[in-house]
């Protein structure tokens, strides 16, 4: 991540989940931030399959129907 102004805010986390990380030395900034940034990514991609779904079922109905293009130029 590039370094950026920070900013505060408060969450409500397991007691005993943050005891452990505590002891573990874990910075519990640095992994949430890396947790938001994960499910931030994973919704994109959950999102972009959404929007695309049709287009992605056109395409491999085609692989199916057609063969996947210049199949017979392909090298092994």
């Amino acid at each position: 991540m590039t370094a950026r102004a920070r900013k505060s805010t408060s969450m409500t986390l397991d007691p005993a989940l943050l005891d452990e990380a505590r002891q573990l030395g874990i910075n519990i900034s640095r992994a949430a931030e890396s947790g938001v940034a994960a499910a931030i990514s994973a919704e994109r991609a959950r999102q972009w399959k959404a929007q695309h779904a049709g287009a992605i079922a056109d395409y491999n109905a085609f692989i199916d129907t057609q063969g996947v293009p210049l199949a017979d130029r392909r090298k092994f």
